[in-house]
């Protein structure tokens, strides 16, 4: 049963869509670079590191090295394109932040999923597993802000969630992997990411915030 594999079309079009999310995350690290006022190459900097740095670390916990992006680098070659679609268009690309965020959705959901499926492939526990696809998916953001000298967004941002969702994702793969083929179980795990994404921007669901009282 594991080792049905799915339709080469189905194949092709989840590597589209991945390729998709890095160009979404590319260009969202561009365009933190450009409001920053970086020059091109930090510009080209930042949304590199937001579109494969993510990948690139998820690599590294589950020991497939060099990472993937070095391997196949039709990855950064999208990276490239975005940065450089950031940098050259700036703001005029933040009227379709709709847009840009669907894609990221989708990113983080096949970044999330793929990487807890690297994660089990190379025999972590499950909590280890939920921890390297969530890092997979939100780590390239992380690295951007913190180049970019911001607070990671992932840490307050209890509106929209995002590592929880990638978290999330991560653990429906564990759940599924025994029962179903692993793609199957990576696609399930991407569509609990993006189900979560959805209802969160639209302010369903949220995470709570603990407030200290103030000081007199």
């Amino acid at each position: 049963m594991h080792e049905l594999l799915p339709p080469v079309a189905l194949q092709q079009g989840l590597h589209w869509l991945d390729l998709a999310g890095v160009l979404a995350f590319a260009m969202s690290g561009a365009l933190l670079g450009v409001r920053k006022r970086f020059d091109l190459f930090g510009v080209i900097v930042l949304g590199c590191v937001t579109a494969v740095g993510g990948g690139a670390i998820r690599d590294t916990l589950t020991g497939q090295t060099p990472p993937l992006f070095l391997r196949d680098e039709t990855y950064l070659w999208t990276a490239l394109l975005g940065a450089g679609l950031g940098f050259g268009f700036g703001e005029r690309l933040a009227r379709f932040e709709r847009t840009l965020s669907l894609f990221d959705s989708a990113g983080l959901a096949l970044f999330a999923a793929s990487g807890a499926l690297g994660a089990l492939n190379f025999g972590l526990g499950p909590l280890g597993v939920v921890f390297a696809g969530m890092l997979s998916g939100v780590g390239g953001g992380i690295v951007r802000d913190l180049i970019a000298n911001e607070v990671p967004e992932v840490m307050y941002r209890r509106d929209q969630l995002y590592a929880t969702a990638a978290a999330a994702g991560a653990l429906v793969v564990v759940l599924l992997h025994p029962h179903v083929t692993p793609f199957q179980a990576q696609l399930g795990g991407a569509l609990v990411v993006v189900l979560l994404r959805w209802v969160s921007r639209r302010g369903w669901v949220s995470l709570p915030v603990r407030r200290l009282p103030e000081r007199p």
